[in-house]
């Protein structure tokens, strides 16, 4: 072997040396201790990583419950009795968490809004709102091509026969993926509790709504004078409801509403027991 051989392999075995011992050295001077109930708790979780609790994953997730930033009550994936098994575990309080569900901001479906023209490009929602909005009169209206279905990892939401997505509350866990999927903003995460909802996001008024959706607010005040006093009010043409005064809302504030554009929901928004927006005006384009 020649002295040039025998040198480089010399210095690669210095080096190798040399490296080899920084790494040993820098790994106890910088190696942080972890907490070994995270993986303990981590492993109780259901594993969904669906950030539904607020927290990067299920990991996250244990780690905030440790530090007692979030009690073990805020993962909504969990079962009541996989809460209260974390909580003994820690020796902490289960705590109470709000429960929302995923509620549409859109009443007008496929049978109510007008198309102006029939979409036939990619059947996705996020390409048809691309191309003059899918071919829906109204700018907020849902284009109903399901890329909420499509993004729901726990199967909480089906299209029905108006091409509207229904979510189903008992299955629905708050993730927000399908707020994220939709183009037209339409999904909105809300308390269970609160049952009075504006299904419409069309900032029109008068007949300028009804000619484009048997279904969208028009302005009209109904529900403002049948409504708790504050609770309701117009806001650029479009019922909104102050929930900081959830306590007063009633059934009664939607029930004169010519256009069901505001209603009272218990259970599943679109659910068939439900009222019915009335049929679109005749004449409409097919």
């Amino acid at each position: 072997m020649s002295g040039s051989v025998i040198g480089a392999v010399g210095i690669l075995g210095t080096l190798g040396l040399t490296f080899g011992t920084l790494i040993a050295v820098l790994s106890k001077r910088l190696w942080v201790w972890e907490d070994p109930r995270i993986d303990a708790v981590t492993s109780m979780l259901p594993g969904n990583n669906c950030g539904a609790c607020s927290q990067p994953g299920c990991r996250g997730f244990a780690e905030a419950v440790i530090a007692g930033v979030i009690p073990p009550a805020r993962c909504t994936v969990m079962s009541p009795d996989q809460a209260s098994a974390v909580a003994d575990f820690l020796g902490v309080d289960k705590g109470v968490a709000v429960r929302r569900v995923a509620r549409l901001r859109c009443g007008g479906g496929s049978r109510r809004a007008v198309r102006h023209a029939a979409y036939r490009g990619l059947p996705t929602c996020m390409a048809a709102a691309a191309v003059a909005r899918g071919g829906t009169g109204c700018a907020w209206a849902c284009v109903g091509l399901a890329d909420c279905e499509r993004a729901c990892d726990f199967a909480a939401i089906t299209m029905n026969a108006d091409d509207l997505p229904v979510v189903t509350p008992a299955l629905c866990t708050a993730c927000g993926d399908c707020v994220d999927a939709c183009p037209k903003d339409l999904f909105t995460l809300m308390p269970v509790e609160h049952k009075l909802l504006v299904q419409c996001r069309s900032l029109l008024e008068g007949g300028a709504a009804d000619a484009l959706c048997s279904a969208a607010c028009n302005a009209c005040g109904r529900c403002v004078a049948d409504a708790a006093p504050g609770l309701i009010h117009m806001e650029h043409g479009l019922a909104t409801i102050d929930y900081g005064q959830h306590e007063l809302a009633q059934p009664s504030a939607a029930a004169r509403c010519p256009t069901h554009a505001i209603v009272w929901v218990d259970g599943a928004q679109f659910s068939p027991a439900g009222r019915e927006a009335p049929a679109a005006m005749a004449g409409r384009p097919s």
